[in-house]
């Protein structure tokens, strides 16, 4: 790899931020380091890590891939670094960008992660805001490409709440000319802005539907995907959440409504018989540990474009 294969992307705080031939790229170098001995070293890059959510996946997996391209990973945590004191977003990014050569950050705003970017005079990734999660995305579609081969004639349907990950596999399924289905309770759709982007990418305007039941959505499915129904932050909304939600279980009988050879994605934690039964994590048509594993070669391969 050098620097003519480069993938044209500086910051990646949105799914948007990439093409569809920088996405396939990007999958296809994944692919390349898990499946082979291939090998990049990058010297000694510094990724620092600004996480104000909690994390075991998106952390673990840029550590380690960060350290297998030859890097190092600091962990700025705002608990204990002069960002959790208020410091201000251009202050503390132009101060991290004489010490770091790759940001990645986790928080609630996207504002504030665009702000940062704004600020750098490295790359920001997006590592996990309220709005977009698009590093899982990339490993989700990785995951499929391994199962299928290709886009081809694909079928994604997420049963849930409407939000950042959903946001996330929307824009990337338009970008790759994916049909995606999001099945949820009426008023729990995905952001508006973000279906209308998606809508706009895509020529075929039936890649993108909207149910409300899921038993309409799941018919001729490929991939049935399922997310947590409350999401960091809206803890007390989860009562609430649990009730409205009911019926939008990926269980054994759903999944048997999918085509013969569906695969079935989470992108972990997951409330084990709530959005998904044990049965289906642990059935023969569950890829959610390899879907885990994936964001580690996703964001290898992420971080091998943006910084060779």
């Amino acid at each position: 790899m050098n620097k003519s294969d480069n993938i044209g992307i500086t910051h990646f705080l949105s799914s948007l931020d990439a093409s569809k031939d920088s996405i396939n790229k990007i999958i296809d170098l994944a692919i390349k380091f898990k499946n082979t001995d291939f090998k990049l070293d990058l010297g000694n890059k510094v990724l620092g890590l600004i996480f104000d959510k909690a994390s075991t996946r998106t952390r673990v997996s840029f550590q380690v891939a960060m350290s297998r391209l030859g890097g190092t990973t600091i962990d700025i945590n705002p608990m204990t670094s002069q960002i959790g004191r208020g410091e201000p977003i251009k202050d503390t990014a132009r101060v991290l960008s004489r010490y770091c050569d790759v940001l990645a950050i986790r928080t609630f705003k996207q504002s504030d992660l665009e702000d940062y970017a704004k600020w750098s005079t490295i790359p920001v990734i997006n590592a996990l805001t309220d709005l977009e999660h698009p590093c899982q995305a990339l490993a989700d579609f990785m995951t499929i490409k391994e199962e299928f081969h290709d886009f081809k004639d694909i079928v994604l349907t997420f049963i849930g709440d409407g939000n950042n990950v959903a946001n996330s596999l929307i824009l990337n399924a338009a970008l790759l000319g994916v049909e995606v289905r999001i099945a949820c309770p009426h008023g729990y759709e995905p952001n508006s802005s973000i279906m209308q982007k998606a809508m706009l990418m895509n020529n075929n305007k039936n890649l993108l539907k909207i149910f409300n039941d899921p038993l309409l959505a799941i018919k001729g499915s490929n991939v049935l995907y399922t997310d947590v129904w409350s999401s960091m932050g809206e803890e007390k909304e989860k009562e609430k959440k649990d009730e409205i939600f009911k019926g939008f279980t990926i269980n054994q009988d759903l999944l048997d409504r999918a085509n013969r050879n569906a695969i079935v994605l989470h992108c972990l934690p997951a409330y084990r018989n709530q959005e998904i039964t044990d049965e289906v994590i642990e059935s023969k048509n569950s890829r959610i540990f390899e879907q885990a594993e994936n964001r580690l070669h996703a964001q290898q391969a992420l971080l091998s474009y943006i910084l060779c």
